[in-house]
């Protein structure tokens, strides 16, 4: 009996074959056309939905050697709306290409379940002699390297290219002496013929995977500060297939390579193409400002951070995707921790603040008052919500700010102002600073593996907050006395100086050498700097009040804070011969100046750097040069030394 027409399986499978392929390419079409029209945007999710419904069809038969060359090509296209579609860095495994594998060992009777990527691979790419299934096998393998780049499992992708070259290929990647092995191998890696439609050629794919390659390596290798290696893998990304966005960052990257090798011109080319390639770049910006910084072109410096200040307040364009015509593209594959760390975006407010510290560094004390005042009104638009807080601004404490705007004002002669931006800072610290705070010269320390580990890092960061709490406090009454004495009003700067020395009392240190432990060593040594600024402060006004022994016991405490300091010893001569006590006065005064200039130098930067906060108080301590003081004890002297013979 003759069997009826339509019901044979054979004929029924081709038949879907066919619909199935005539749907595939129906899609693809309908991509082409979008791109060409500028819908390309519009069109991805739709796509990706409509092929991922196609491939569930498939799906649903058995796994049969005729339909897998289908099957894994719409399977390629479907990852690629995948990619394409969410905008966003690769993540995660590609569990689809795990499936689209088991189901071609499936059709050929084998078996994978239990295997790792790695062998999967391995095993069908050995195992699979189907020459219809080699052209769609190489086009997944390029997809799944993309995957892998992205999980910056680089040995993994070159072990994948070993396996899907042909021996011919890895000779000619081998022979390639002197070349990246990683990039030698995708570049050997031949491209399969187009059999099936595709939504992105293998080509454009092979040449973002040789892209993506060479900037990981770059990166890695900047990181690790090998730094000719990962220029030579930077500009072989630069001349790659990318993005003008990713070109302009890979500049950028480039520019932070030569920084850091010590050449700032060729910094500076690599950072402008970056702008000029993309201007929206603006971390080359930022760096740009920070190359000028190393080599001390302060004008260049301030006008690169005020050109990127004002790129930050504008309004940006609306985000969009560097390439809507390419799925798979170079920034889905490169991000890394060292790429962000390059390419970081600095708020509005951490630049006004770089300007603001800049110009009172270098002197122009006008523009740091101008800026830093804009810095404190930003403070009220809630800038502890825009600024990171990870340790990556380039933003002090809040405090530290607002006692570098009060020094800018007294620079500035605007002292009532100065006083009024400390107290801000006295008052907030108040209660944050217990009655006695006692630094041991030597902390023990538990290992890191020991249960007490955890709770004594918590009590020494909390100590370490305290000390920090009471050095801004205590610099707050250090610059209105000093303010109050430029106003003329001595008896004021005199309680403004006994606040500070009376808090600094709170400070206890204990141990032989009266050293603290080396994770409070700074911040000890700002206390007793703020201590010895203080007394010298003080005595001085005691001066201009005519109380001479008060002043000459504040002298003599600031030399126990601070031996052989110069100012503190030429005050305290002063004080000796205002107390008529010239003989004392002619010895310390001969023993000064026998000092030689470097060592009065070395005691005056011995140490870590001073707070910015603090320099201009080290410069008000400074002892003026008295003509008067040295010809009197010049005569006196010579006086006796008369009388003696």
């Amino acid at each position: 009996m003759k069997r009826r027409r339509g019901t044979d399986p054979g004929e029924r499978e081709r038949g879907c074959l066919r619909a199935w392929a005539a749907h595939s390419q129906a899609l693809v079409g309908r991509w082409t056309t979008a791109r060409c029209s500028g819908e390309a945007r519009q069109v991805r999710r739709q796509q990706r939905d409509e092929f991922g419904e196609l491939l569930l069809t498939i799906r649903g038969l058995p796994a049969a050697l005729p339909a897998l060359p289908l099957e894994l090509t719409v399977l390629y296209n479907s990852l690629l709306f995948t990619v394409g579609a969410s905008d966003s860095a690769i993540k995660g495994e590609a569990e689809g290409i795990r499936q689209g594998l088991l189901r071609v060992l499936e059709a050929c009777g084998a078996c994978g379940q239990d295997l790792g990527a790695e062998e999967l691979w391995q095993k069908v790419l050995q195992e699979v002699t189907v020459e219809e299934l080699q052209a769609p096998l190489h086009r997944l393998g390029a997809l799944q390297a993309a995957w892998w780049l992205a999980a910056g499992r680089l040995g993994s992708v070159a072990g994948l290219f070993q396996l899907l070259s042909i021996a011919e290929d890895l000779e000619r990647a081998h022979c390639s002496e002197g070349q990246n092995k990683l990039l030698s191998l995708i570049k050997a890696w031949r491209v399969p013929p187009e059999d099936l439609p595709l939504v992105q050629s293998a080509k454009d794919l092979k040449e973002i995977l040789c892209t993506a390659a060479a900037f990981l390596q770059g990166l890695q290798e900047l990181e690790a500060e090998n730094f000719p290696t990962a220029l030579s893998l930077l500009q072989e990304a630069a001349g790659g297939f990318c993005s003008k966005k990713i070109l302009a960052q890979i500049y950028t990257c480039l520019g932070c390579c030569a920084q850091r090798m010590g050449k700032p011109q060729t910094a500076l080319q690599h950072l402008k193409r970056a702008l000029q390639i993309d201007f929206q770049c603006l971390p080359a910006l930022s760096h740009v400002a920070a190359v000028y910084h190393k080599v001390g072109e302060t004008d260049a410096e301030l006008q690169a951070l005020t050109l990127l200040y004002e790129a930050l307040g504008k309004n940006p364009p609306a985000a969009v995707s560097s390439s809507p015509y390419f799925l798979m593209r170079t920034e889905l594959l490169v991000h890394t921790p060292v790429l962000t760390s390059l390419l970081r975006h600095h708020h509005r407010s951490e630049v006004k603040y770089l300007l603001a510290q800049r110009c009172l560094q270098d002197g122009r004390v006008a523009d740091a008052v101008e800026h830093y005042l804009d810095f404190l009104s930003l403070l009220q638009e809630g800038l502890q919500q825009q600024v990171p807080l990870d340790g990556s601004s380039a933003l002090p404490r809040i405090p530290e700010v607002f006692l570098e705007a009060a020094s800018a004002l007294e620079q500035a002669g605007r002292h009532e102002d100065a006083i009024t931006v400390c107290e801000e800072v006295i008052s907030r610290t108040t209660d944050l600073i217990p009655r006695v705070l006692r630094v041991e010269e030597r902390l023990e320390q538990p290992e890191c593996s020991s249960p007490g580990a955890e709770l004594a890092g918590g009590l020494l960061s909390q100590k370490k907050e305290s000390l920090c709490c009471l050095a801004w406090r205590t610099a707050g009454y250090l610059h209105q006395g000093w303010a109050w004495a430029k106003l003329g009003e001595s008896k004021e700067a005199v309680t403004q100086f006994s606040r500070c020395l009376s808090d600094l009392l709170r400070l206890q240190l204990h141990g032989s050498g009266v050293k603290p432990t080396e994770n409070l060593q700074a911040e000890v040594e700002v206390l007793q700097k703020i201590r010895l600024l203080s007394l010298i402060g003080r005595g001085t006004q005691f001066l201009e009040l005519g109380r001479h022994k008060e002043a000459l016991l504040d002298f003599q405490h600031s030399l126990q804070v601070s031996p052989g300091d110069p100012a503190a010893a030429s005050y305290l001569v002063q004080a000796l011969w205002k107390l008529n006590r010239k003989q004392e006065a002619a010895a310390q005064w001969q023993k000064l100046s026998r000092s030689s200039p470097g060592e009065d130098g070395q005691q005056q930067g011995q140490g870590r750097p001073l707070p910015l906060y603090l320099v201009s108080c080290l410069e008000q301590a400074t002892f003026p040069h008295n003509e008067t003081l040295a010809r009197n004890i010049q005569d006196y002297l010579g006086t006796v030394a008369q009388d003696t013979s």
